[in-house]
């Protein structure tokens, strides 16, 4: 697979993750790798915020837009 964001630039790069929003392959340079928090608990409200975080993997304009929006 090869990164969407270099083909629509016109170069080839191969794809390393896909993005958990929009689904596009992406490579080292257009992706962003932040931990996400984990909450444990019961419905309705999570109770207890858990030690370990979660990776989360985004193509930068999906990571743009999520920014932008809970500015």
């Amino acid at each position: 697979m090869k990164c969407y964001i270099c083909a629509e630039q016109g170069k080839t790069s191969d794809a390393v993750a896909i993005c958990i929003i929009c689904g596009m392959g992406i490579c080292m340079e257009h992706l962003v790798r932040e931990e996400t928090e984990l909450w444990k608990g019961g419905y309705p409200f999570p109770a207890e915020k858990m030690k370990r975080t979660i990776p989360r993997i985004l193509c930068t304009i999906c990571h743009d837009a999520f920014k932008e929006k809970t500015k």
